[in-house]
């Protein structure tokens, strides 16, 4: 009777019968092959606690969570996620796929969490497109010992338990009642809590929006979802064309000299760290010594990455638009381009973001600068290195009527803002010099990233003397706008690409910095003066960048809309020939 329950249940449940030994001592007993419902279990467990960490963190400064009342709503929290990560893994705990598919999960989470944890991020599709547009050059900013100790900590032990552990098999029809078992408990396990906890859960979740984006992993499975379903909800194939009517306005008639503008397009700009904006450092000394620019307080971006940012300020959608579109449409470097004008993309970081597809663009790290690039990133200043040369080589038949360059920056992108500066441009010390930000104190952080501001203040300096220099031969002028902000700590947030729903101000409101020549004012019947204090009080954003360019360069077009040009409220009518 005894052999008989040992045989059903092996050790260690019951030990060998007294005075009875095993017949092979030496031998070590193999593992008993474990359900795999059981796997599904420890892996989501797992999954929902040591992997979970910032959501609890997030949950634990919820209101009343000290209460029996909020220990209770804590616990069916977990019970959910839990619930939640067993019900994707039912889906996949087949034979060949729930040891792969479980490693996949714990290593998502285990990097989700980290990221999470160190610069207060949350995940979404945006965030995931930003990570799969990010170059090499930048996922080497972000590699650190402790990334690595975090993930080791919370990837090693469900890896390693799950290679040790052997899995029992089944015939292919009790695998399939199996897994719906499986997956019909997990869901009434969710119901049945969230019904416990109702109130307090739709509560939360309304007022805390940032809470779902932090349910690891499966905040990553649902944004890989999003966008695997794009095309469903958009033609990807399709590129809708724009401005194929646009035309040169009548200030290109009998024109002594073409206008020439540079756009230069921002990284990481915060409005507020930038002395002519008011910043208590003075960030911008060489700008803030001039008297002829215009910047706009109140500029607002279109989204907190350079992947969400950039396609939209170049899109005549503007932001509601450009999520909601049908299909991808031409840019504004296209429009420009149908008019007939020179366009030449100079781009010292990680690419146009398919806005200049059909133009082409130059990169700046491609044949480095010695004196300003090291280890493949070069400082923007490398843009104006044989600018007049690479403008000859455009069309000269283009550049008779006008040109337009555009200059994506370096910027301050993180977290290595200490790379963003020269030695000499180095005033506010100490700075941080680690890409684990949390590493640093918060000073030391915000030293490096306003240092990286007075670089490009000496950028965008040189860029207009550099225009000044060309007065003789073109009626020039510059905007300079950036794609989003950044969070440098507030909240124990770093970096930028919250949803923008959740994110802070400081990661959307950008700095708008416009100059104009005295040749490009009278061509424009435009005034600095009135510019200033128009702009000064008004509220602009992203949405108006496409229509603001078209109308200095005078582009006539379909796409143009006279309302969102900033600088139609102080465009005077054309004297009478």
């Amino acid at each position: 009777m005894f052999s008989t329950l040992r045989r059903m249940l092996p050790s260690p449940f019951l030990a060998s019968p007294p005075g009875t030994e095993p017949s092979s001592p030496k031998t070590t007993p193999t593992r008993r092959p474990l359900h795999r419902a059981w796997v599904v279990v420890f892996i989501s467990v797992w999954l929902a606690t040591a992997c979970n960490v910032p959501l609890w963190q997030e949950v634990a400064r919820l209101p009343g969570q000290g209460s029996l009342r909020g220990w209770g709503f804590s616990l069916a929290f977990v019970v959910i996620v839990a619930a939640g990560n067993a019900a994707l893994l039912s889906l996949l705990a087949w034979r060949w796929t729930l040891k792969p598919a479980a490693a996949v999960l714990v290593l998502m989470a285990a990097f989700g969490a980290y990221f999470m944890l160190a610069y207060g991020i949350a995940i979404d599709a945006s965030m995931l497109v930003n990570v799969f547009q990010t170059d090499v050059k930048e996922a080497g900013d972000l590699l650190n010992w402790r990334m690595a100790g975090t993930v080791l900590l919370l990837a090693a032990p469900p890896l390693v338990w799950l290679y040790r552990r052997p899995v029992l098999h089944s015939s292919a029809v009790r695998q399939v009642g199996h897994n719906g078992l499986l997956l019909v408990g997990s869901i009434v396990v969710v119901v049945a809590c969230l019904l416990l906890v109702f109130q307090d859960f739709a509560s939360s979740m309304r007022n805390n929006t940032k809470l779902r984006y932090l349910i690891n992993p499966l905040n990553s499975v649902y944004a890989l979802g999003n966008i695997a379903t794009k095309p469903l909800r958009m033609d990807s194939t399709k590129l809708l064309p724009l401005g194929r009517d646009a035309q040169l306005g009548a200030s290109y008639a009998d024109q002594a000299k073409p206008p020439l503008l540079v756009l230069v397009l921002g990284e990481t700009g915060r409005s507020g760290n930038f002395g002519i904006n008011g910043y208590e450092r003075n960030t911008t000394p060489l700008l803030a010594a001039r008297n002829d620019l215009i910047s706009a307080h109140d500029a607002w971006s279109c989204g907190t990455s350079t992947a969400a940012s950039v396609p939209c300020m170049f899109s005549h959608l503007g932001r509601k638009g450009y999520e909601g579109r049908p299909a991808n449409f031409e840019s504004l470097v296209d429009v420009l381009h149908h008019a007939g004008l020179a366009v030449l993309w100079l781009d010292n970081q990680s690419g146009c973001k398919g806005v200049c597809d059909r133009v082409g663009e130059t990169i700046m790290s491609a044949t480095p600068d010695p004196t300003l690039c090291t280890g493949g990133e070069c400082l923007d200043r490398v843009m104006l290195k044989d600018l007049d040369a690479r403008i000859a080589a455009l069309p000269a038949e283009q550049r008779q009527r006008g040109t337009v360059v555009v200059m994506h920056q370096m910027g301050s992108h993180g977290p290595a803002y200490y790379k963003r500066s020269a030695p000499e441009n180095k005033k506010f010390t100490p700075e941080c010099t680690s890409t684990a930000l949390q590493e640093c104190d918060r000073q030391q952080v915000v030293n490096a990233y306003d240092n990286s501001i007075v670089e490009t203040d000496q950028f965008l300096d040189s860029v207009l003397n550099w225009l000044g220099a060309q007065d003789n031969k073109s009626q020039a002028a510059m905007i300079y706008v950036a794609d989003h902000g950044e969070s440098l700590g507030e909240n124990n947030v770093y970096l930028h690409g919250l949803p923008y729903s959740i994110a802070p101000d400081v990661q959307k409101h950008v700095p708008w910095i416009t100059w104009l020549s005295p040749a490009m004012q009278s061509r424009a019947h435009l005034s600095t003066d009135c510019l200033r204090k128009d702009l000064s009080e008004r509220r602009l954003s992203h949405d108006y960048y496409f229509h603001s360019v078209l109308g200095l360069m005078d582009v006539k077009t379909e796409a143009y809309s006279a309302e969102l040009d900033m600088f139609a409220g102080c465009r005077k009518p054309a004297a009478a020939g």
